[in-house]
């Protein structure tokens, strides 16, 4: 997959190493898929091409092919990173998922040169890392090491030369979709035109390959079928998912978080006993999350999760100071900042809220809720949906 702005397809994930930088994260999904993978190859795959070898010798071949894998999609996703972030643009990092990995962006390309050169990158990584299996399958071959270890190279460089022309057919947003919004951005001069259009042939395309699926698994082949479903189900919903983001930058470009924000929200008092909070606050008022005022000055925010935490039957003696989260950089915004560059920080801290801070003080709340009611009435007036 090419880069990625936001990162809302994600679940629970864990950081795996950092490299160049960029830290390298596992959606628990990946788990799934690394499974799967292995033991198409261990009981499918290789004993097809490679016969009479033991059982023992093709489940160790199904882990180092899966394996490969993952250096494979990271080096790829790496690729997309390394000329984002010559390009000024930050990352998130990477993240490996169940339809393969994700380099994570906070921001579009500011230009279409950018989005080109970002998107092709990512194919010719894989390219390059399949003549690098390749040659070390040769190597292994002239060296007459065992039909394991040549196989398992081999294997690797097919892949990667099936990873890069899968991700360059022109649907958005695989990477030959990014090539075609660049080259059609770059014509018609307007990135939201270019983003519907590639995203409509990314949705088309994502249909194809249910339809593929369907067929599949009606002539016999489940398993096949069954990716081909959910590979094209992600496709589809990444290509909606992708103009609406390029549409909510839009529309929030350049304003104000004080026109979206929510003035004079309820606070809580630092003294308060977790007790009297659950039953004064989130009862009456229906809220998950509360601001933390001390003599007019805002410390931080409390949450229902974080009261949860706490037995019943202990609520009395704990006060809201000992469970808030302080205010920080994190979960914290000024009034005049731009409403792009707090989503980005929802977006980076996986928040649906955001304190709006103004000389230590609380000036309101900033919600994602309001942000998407607002893109929600945007598109419906527009009618742009794909």
């Amino acid at each position: 997959m090419a880069a990625e702005e936001g990162g809302g397809v994600f679940g629970k994930r864990f950081t795996l190493f950092t490299i160049l930088g960029f830290e390298v994260r596992m959606d628990l999904t990946w788990l799934i898929l690394a499974v799967l993978i292995t033991w198409s190859l261990a009981t499918g795959a290789f004993p097809y091409f490679y016969p009479g070898l033991t059982t023992r010798v093709y489940w160790a071949m199904g882990v180092a092919g899966t394996l490969g894998l993952l250096v494979s999609i990271v080096l790829h996703e790496l690729s997309h990173s390394l000329v984002a972030r010559r390009h000024g643009l930050p990352m998130k990092g990477i993240t490996l998922f169940i339809f393969g990995g994700v380099a994570e962006m906070d921001e579009e390309p500011p230009n279409a040169r950018t989005e080109l050169l970002m998107a092709v990158a990512g194919p010719l990584a894989s390219l390059v890392v399949a003549a690098a299996f390749y040659a070390l399958h040769l190597l292994a071959v002239a060296a007459h090491t065992p039909t394991s270890v040549s196989g398992v190279f081999m294997y690797l460089a097919f892949l990667n030369v099936v990873l890069a022309v899968f991700n360059m057919v022109p649907a958005f947003p695989l990477d030959g979709g990014r090539v075609l919004r660049a080259l059609l951005w770059q014509w018609k001069g307007d990135l939201r035109r270019a983003t519907r259009l590639a995203a409509r042939i990314g949705g088309g395309f994502g249909i194809v390959l249910i339809v593929l699926g369907v067929l599949s698994v009606l002539e016999g082949n489940f398993l096949g079928g069954m990716w081909w479903f959910l590979i094209g189900m992600f496709v589809r919903a990444a290509a909606q998912m992708s103009y609406q983001q390029v549409l909510m930058r839009q529309v929030l470009q350049g304003e104000p978080v004080s026109r979206f924000m929510k003035s004079n929200p309820v606070t809580v008092p630092a003294s308060l006993s977790v007790r009297d909070f659950i039953e004064d606050y989130v009862y009456r008022h229906h809220h998950k999350m509360f601001p933390v005022v001390e003599d007019n000055r805002l410390l931080g925010w409390v949450t229902t999760r974080a009261a949860r935490d706490i037995p019943h039957e202990q609520w009395s003696r704990h006060t809201v100071r000992e469970i808030h989260e302080p205010r920080g950089p994190d979960n914290t915004v000024a009034p005049d900042d731009d409403a792009v560059r707090a989503l980005a920080k929802m977006n980076r801290t996986r928040s649906s809220r955001l304190l709006v801070v103004e000389r230590d003080r609380l000036a309101g709340i900033l919600s994602l809720k309001d942000l998407m009611d607002l893109l929600a009435l945007k598109m419906d007036l527009e009618e742009d949906s794909i």
